[in-house]
């Protein structure tokens, strides 16, 4: 799965990456950077932690990101 959202404070959209079947959770934050993550929990944690909806666009999406995260890892 990969998920993108177009956040206010960046003109490249924020990607994020589920492949639990290749073991890949990667995340492209607002500054372009990227992070890699072991486990699909540890990215969850992370866009909680650093990530707000209001951040976003449509602030809706980030709520659709983790349940959208949430159905490919269960």
């Amino acid at each position: 799965m990969e998920y993108t959202l177009q956040s206010i404070e960046c003109t490249d959209p924020c990607a994020v990456t589920v492949d639990p079947e290749n073991g890949i959770y990667t995340i492209k934050t607002f500054d372009t950077s990227g992070r890699q993550f072991n486990e699909p929990m540890e990215l969850v944690a992370w866009i909680k932690k650093n990530w707000k909806p209001q951040q976003f666009e449509d602030p809706s999406e980030y709520q659709k990101l983790l349940r959208a995260i949430d159905e490919e890892i269960n």
